[in-house]
Formats: C-alpha cells, sequence, structure tokens
C-alpha cells in the first residue's frame, strides 16, 4: 500500500514518499530507523528522535559527487537545479525509458523533466524491492545528456536498472551527473498528470554528502 501524503492546500501536491521504518530501500542499504530518546509516554519532558538512513532513503537527490570522484557535493547546488518549473512527461514503454521515446517529447535544453512510469502505480504498493522497475537506459541518459537539461526525476529508487551485466561502460548515473544533470529519485507521481509544474525539492545542507532525502512539491502552471 502507499504511504504517499497529498498537501492540497494552495494546489500544491506532494510527490514524496513518506518515510518510515518500514519502507522499501536499496538492496543492501541500512534500512531507515526512528527512535524516540526522549519520550511524554516515558515521562520525559518533551518529545526528541533519533534517526538512521543512508541519504538515498526515499525521496532523494542525488549529487554528481555520488559517481564523480571530483563532483559537486549536495552543499554545493545551485537552486535553480531544484526550484523551478518542471515537466511531467508519462512513459508507455512497459520496460525502460528510451531515446526514442524521448525523441517525441521536444525535450528542451535547460529543462527539468520528470519522468512518470507505471513505477509510480505499481513499485510503491509493497515494502518489497521490486527489481524490474523502470529506469533510464544509456542510450536515453547521453541523449537527455546531449540536449543539456538541468535536472531529471524518476518515480523509483534509482534512474538505472539493479541489475546490469555490462560494468565496462559507463553507468547511466554516470553519463547524467557527468554532464551536471542532477537526480531526483524516489518520486510517487501517482497523483500527477503530464504537464507543466512548478517543482521545489529543496536538500538537506550536508556537508560533502552525496545525495540527501528531499521533500518535493509539484503546482501546476498549465
Amino acid at each position: 500500500m502507499t504511504h504517499n501524503n497529498c498537501v492540497p492546500s494552495s494546489n500544491w501536491i506532494d510527490v514524496s514518499v513518506l518515510l518510515r521504518e518500514d519502507m522499501v530501500v536499496w538492496p543492501d542499504s541500512v534500512k531507515l530507523q526512528i527512535e524516540r530518546s526522549h519520550s511524554f509516554d516515558r515521562g520525559d519532558a518533551f518529545n526528541h528522535s533519533i534517526i538512521k538512513m543512508g541519504v538515498h532513503t526515499g525521496t532523494h537527490l542525488d549529487a554528481p559527487l555520488h559517481f564523480l570522484a571530483n563532483g559537486k557535493s549536495i552543499d554545493q547546488i545551485s537552486f535553480d537545479k531544484v526550484i523551478g518549473s518542471a515537466r511531467v512527461i508519462e512513459i508507455v514503454d512497459k520496460e525502460s525509458i528510451k531515446a526514442e521515446e524521448l525523441m517525441q517529447h521536444n525535450i528542451r535544453r535547460g529543462e527539468r523533466i520528470l519522468f512518470k512510469t507505471r513505477n509510480s502505480g505499481r513499485c510503491w504498493r509493497t515494502n518489497t524491492f521490486v527489481t524490474d522497475f523502470i529506469y533510464v537506459t544509456r542510450e536515453a541518459a547521453n541523449f537527455l545528456a546531449g540536449i543539456g537539461v538541468r535536472l531529471i526525476g524518476i518515480d523509483y529508487l534509482s534512474v538505472a536498472g539493479p541489475l546490469d551485466p555490462d560494468k565496462t561502460m559507463p553507468d547511466t548515473h554516470q553519463i547524467l551527473l557527468g554532464a551536471d544533470i542532477w537526480l531526483l529519485e524516489g518520486l510517487d507521481l501517482s497523483s500527477v498528470s503530464p504537464g507543466e509544474y512548478s517543482l521545489i525539492c529543496l536538500p538537506l545542507k550536508l556537508f560533502h554528502a552525496e545525495g540527501s532525502p528531499v521533500r518535493a512539491v509539484l503546482r501546476s502552471i498549465s
């Protein structure tokens, strides 16, 4: 079952997934832990929580440092990467995001593109990792890098496929981040229609980190 919280106030749509202890994470990643160190229930004067989680948990942003040794870290982000207009494009391919389909959408330099795939209505309904999620192929990544988009987003935990046998080729992350395209992963776009939106998805200001959880919201401008 999906646990996404939509916030209708002022027509903003919350496209983040709810962070909770039983949520799905990337295989071999640390599970989210939330511990109450102080609690009214135990007689304390206040509530206080401690969290343990990977920075790529739930809805999160990848900085270039994630796959590039000398890439920018999350605290070096330019705000125009994550605040501004964004276009939601619905992908009909049921296997992957391919360059051939992207060519139909007249994608322009500097755009922020969010891909709505069948992941949104399918993958977030279970706490078990879905291995056959829709991902961005290398060819599509090269196509987007050639255009020079500003940011792309996808509605599951990674832009790259989980089982890639050819490790001699650049990873989708390396292609996109190497082109200074920041990656917004773990979106839930199930309640969003294709079209033009305003986007805000600010990361935490973590020193020299390669990623961060974000609260991502959209508001229609079409």
